[in-house]
This record gives structure tokens, C-alpha cells and sequence, in this order.
């Protein structure tokens, strides 16, 4: 019998959200372990450092299998748990393209991430440097789905969506808690209103499901 995995958690984590949110998508169980990243910085505590020597979250641990870094985890999830590869294709092309858009999210915390730290939590980012890395990345991604949308690619790596939707979604649908507004990014909004959509989505503080969310994406 397979041991639940364990997700060290903070609920205002978008890196720990998305691996919320794909287990969701995929119906994989697993337990959290919370860590208080603000404002107790539990992930820099001696007993959280013996996990991850970086203290950074998320962290899962599956059976005795640590690993940390939400795109690895993704990653590692989606090949393990996802026997179908719904969320990971088999293909070598569509795959390097999914590896694309998981440096992409990196990118997207470096940046729209980091922005929503200093406005919600005082970090000492260079907010307008965040901000104005954060824009350009969001035209790039606008202009790539506009340009599928045409094609009938509705997700970032084509017609169905993976994680490299998942990876990109939390810091982009939270880019406007960092002064980001998505105004002037339609078909960014139209992929986060086809991301909330998807069966077994679930939202986060600042994240609401498709119908009830009091934003007009």
C-alpha cells in the first residue's frame, strides 16, 4: 500500500498551490504539513532546514522520497502519478516544450512573484524592477496565446493542458496582489478563465473558482 505523500505547505504559497492544485486535478491524495511562511518564516527554522538545506517551500516527501522545487515536483508527480500522460506527454517535442514553460514559471516567480512579496509582505525586491520583467514576460505569453488561439492551441504547450499550465498559473492569476494589473493581457485572462474551468479546480486565497470569482476575468 502506497503512503500518503506529504506536502510542506504555507495555504498563501502560490509554488505550494500548485502542487495543491494539480493533485487536485489529477486525484492523488496527500497530507499537509503546514509551515508558516509569513509572518512565523518557519522554512528557515533548524528542524525545516534539515529538509531543505535551502529553506525553500514547497517540499514533498513521497515514502521517504524528499524533493523540493514546485516545477521538479510537478514534473516528478505528473511522470509517476499520471500513468495516462494527460499532463506529461510521451512525446519528445511536446515534452521539451512543456520543459520550456516550467523555466518560463521560474521566470514568472523571479518576477511577478517577487512583486506580490514586497507589496503583501514587505520584501525589500526592487518592486519596479519586478514589475516591469513580470509586463514583458505577460506580452510574450499574451501574444503566444493569442497566436494559438488561432490554431486551436488554447493551452501554453498546445491543444490539452499539462503542467506547464499548472507551473504558470498561480503567479500570473496573482500578478494584480503584486501591482500587476492583467488589463491590457485579454488572452491571458481568457487562459485563466480556461484553467479555472478545468474539472476538480480548486482556488487559493487571491484565486477563485470559474463563477464565484469577484474578478472579471
Amino acid at each position: 500500500m502506497h503512503t500518503v505523500i506529504k506536502l510542506y505547505n504555507d495555504e498563501l504559497s502560490g509554488n505550494c498551490y500548485k502542487l495543491r492544485l494539480f493533485m487536485a486535478l489529477i486525484d492523488l491524495p496527500y497530507e499537509r504539513i503546514p509551515i508558516n511562511f509569513y509572518p512565523g518564516r518557519e522554512h528557515k527554522s533548524a528542524a525545516f532546514l534539515k529538509i531543505n538545506p535551502f529553506g525553500q517551500l514547497p517540499v514533498i516527501d513521497d515514502g521517504g522520497y524528499v524533493l523540493r522545487d514546485a516545477q521538479a515536483i510537478l514534473f516528478y508527480l505528473a511522470t509517476r502519478y499520471d500513468p495516462e500522460q494527460r499532463w506529461l506527454p510521451a512525446d519528445a517535442q511536446a515534452r521539451g516544450r512543456v520543459a520550456l514553460w516550467l523555466a518560463v514559471a521560474e521566470d514568472i516567480t523571479r518576477s511577478a512573484s517577487a512583486a506580490r512579496l514586497h507589496d503583501a509582505f514587505a520584501y525589500a525586491f526592487d518592486i519596479e524592477a519586478c514589475r516591469s520583467v513580470a509586463h514583458r514576460l505577460f506580452a510574450h505569453i499574451e501574444d503566444h496565446l493569442a497566436d494559438g488561439e488561432i490554431l486551436g492551441d488554447e493551452w501554453l504547450a498546445g491543444r490539452r493542458p499539462t503542467i506547464a499550465d499548472v507551473a504558470c498559473f498561480p503567479y500570473i492569476a496573482l500578478a494584480p496582489e503584486g501591482g500587476i494589473p492583467l488589463d491590457r493581457y485579454p488572452a491571458l485572462r481568457r487562459w485563466i478563465r480556461r484553467v479555472k474551468a478545468l474539472p476538480n479546480f480548486i482556488g487559493m486565497p487571491g484565486i477563485f473558482a470559474a463563477g464565484i470569482d469577484p474578478q472579471p476575468f
